[in-house]
Parts: structure tokens; C-alpha cells; sequence
């Protein structure tokens, strides 16, 4: 027997095995560092609610609330170019999304405004920008209103316009129904919600058809003079260059009416999903704005 078959390796030829092992160990790792830095799933108990929540990030509070019948996964991407730019996001789910519970009937947008005021208290209660996404946008102005103190500025991404044309309620009423026909649905999207060359296939799911006639009972509920001025908070009127919620003629309807309160900016190649066909773009709208507001 020659004894260099049983000999340790040279050390050189060690120090390359602990080093390589040491590689294998930092890639399984690196699956648990993604999410560790990633959202926190958290929940906030009310008197009326549970409300879970997804926060992430470090720096001034921005919160984002979902559209009509939808939650806040789709906006993983501009949470992350949010926190990209130095500020702590909360997406809220609404009741009847993701955990978050709570009556369903007999509520307005009051109540709702109380579950997301919620959130913002159990972080720290610090003026916080709100942010409402179509439908939210109602929401954000409520909490502006109710909550004064909790509020520091409002973002209307994709806000409708004073009025709308019928054929797009509908639109939404069809792709909320579960027999209505995939191809029926895309042309619905194609309609209300996605800019032409932007894939609406992504929605397709994630509609919620009871969290839509809730909310849309808690309209009825509520009186507009109760959300329209968003309290006296900053306003940024973001909006999609091709949404047919909010035609040409309304651009500056808000503007004209509340003055300097308002920022108007319009983001081209978007329609009324703006948060989700262009999350990069309205991310960089929003902290650019937030940015300049005070402390």
C-alpha cells in the first residue's frame, strides 16, 4: 500500500474544499435572505376587523390600497421601488382578501378608512401618504378626511373622474362574474383597464366578486362630499395617459377646484391598472413628490 493514497489532501487542496463548501452553504442560505428582507406579513385587530397587512422597508410611511375587488399582491413591484427609495410601505388587504375579515354588509367607506387608520397607528402612527388605486383612491380620501393627523399627503393613482361612462362599471360587473367567458373578460380589461400593448392577462384572476358588491354597497353608503376634498392633505393626481376613467377633459378637474393642494402628473402608456402596467414609473412619481412635501 503507498501511503499518499491515505495521506490528507495538501493543504491547498483543503482550504478549495472548505471554500467551496462554504459557497454551497451561502447559496442555500440565500433563498431565507431574500425573504427575510422581503414583505412582513402582520395583522391589526379592531373592535369591528382583523386586518392583515404587508409591510416592508425602513423610512417614512407610505400606504397603497387596492382597486374594486382586488388585493395588494400586484404591487410587489412598486413596493420594492418604494422602499428602493427610502420609505417603509403598508399594503393593507381589504375585508374579504388575504385573512383580512370583517362585516361585509351595511358599511361604508368610514369603516374602511377605520381598518387602514389601524395599520398606520400600530406603525407608529406617523403621518403617513396614503395612496388609493382607483377604487382606493376613495378610500385614501377618507382617511385624509377622518384621520387628519394620521395623514401627510394622498395619492389618487388612476382616480375616475367626477363621472364616467356606464359601459365601464359594467365592465368590471362582467369580469367580477365567473360566467363570463375568458375571452369576454380580456376585452373587458382591454376596455377599462389596460393601455393598448400591455398584457391584461395577469388579471384575469385575483377578483374577489363578494369584496366587490361590498364595496360597492359601502359607495351607496357613503356621501361623495364625505371623500371629494380628501380632507386639506396634499393631493398627487396621478394618472394614466390612456384611461378612459379619467378622459382629457377631466385632467384638471381636481386642480381647478382645490388649486395648489394638487400635483398633476401623467404617466403615458398606462390606463386605469397604472400601478400594475406601469409599477417603476409610478413608483418614481410618487417618492419624487413625497419627497418634496414636508417633514
Amino acid at each position: 500500500m503507498q501511503r499518499h493514497d491515505l495521506a490528507a489532501p495538501p493543504l491547498r487542496d483543503r482550504t478549495r474544499r472548505r471554500l467551496a463548501k462554504g459557497l454551497v452553504a451561502a447559496a442555500c442560505l440565500l433563498p431565507l435572505m431574500a425573504t427575510a428582507s422581503g414583505a412582513e406579513r402582520k395583522t391589526v385587530q379592531t373592535p369591528e376587523a382583523t386586518i392583515v397587512y404587508h409591510a416592508q422597508g425602513r423610512g417614512p410611511l407610505i400606504m397603497v390600497i387596492a382597486s374594486t375587488g382586488r388585493g395588494t399582491e400586484e404591487f410587489g413591484l412598486l413596493a420594492e421601488r418604494l422602499v428602493a427609495r427610502g420609505y417603509r410601505v403598508l399594503r393593507p388587504e381589504p375585508r374579504g382578501i388575504g385573512g383580512s375579515v370583517g362585516p361585509m354588509d351595511g358599511v361604508s367607506f368610514h369603516d374602511f378608512a377605520k381598518d387602514f387608520a389601524a395599520v398606520i397607528q400600530q406603525e407608529g402612527g406617523t403621518p403617513t401618504i396614503v395612496a388609493g388605486h382607483a377604487y382606493g383612491n376613495w378610500i385614501a380620501r377618507v382617511i385624509a378626511t377622518d384621520f387628519p393627523a394620521l395623514t401627510r399627503g394622498v395619492v389618487l393613482l388612476a382616480a375616475g373622474a367626477r363621472t364616467w361612462p356606464k359601459e365601464l362599471s359594467d365592465a368590471i360587473t362582467m369580469i367580477n362574474d365567473p360566467k363570463s367567458t375568458e375571452a369576454q373578460r380580456l376585452a373587458g380589461l382591454r376596455l377599462g383597464f389596460f393601455a393598448a400593448g400591455n398584457d391584461p392577462r395577469p388579471w384575469l384572476d385575483g377578483w374577489y366578486e363578494d369584496v366587490t358588491k361590498s364595496q360597492r354597497a359601502a359607495r351607496q353608503r357613503t356621501r361623495q362630499a364625505d371623500w371629494w376634498a380628501g380632507g386639506r392633505a396634499p393631493l398627487l393626481d396621478l394618472q394614466g395617459g390612456a384611461d378612459p376613467f379619467r378622459p382629457v377633459a377631466s385632467r384638471l378637474e381636481l386642480k381647478e377646484e382645490f388649486a395648489d393642494r394638487v400635483t398633476v402628473k401623467i404617466v403615458e402608456g398606462a390606463s386605469h391598472a397604472l400601478p400594475a402596467e406601469k409599477p417603476m414609473e409610478t413608483a418614481d412619481a410618487v417618492a419624487d413628490w413625497a419627497d418634496r412635501l414636508p417633514r
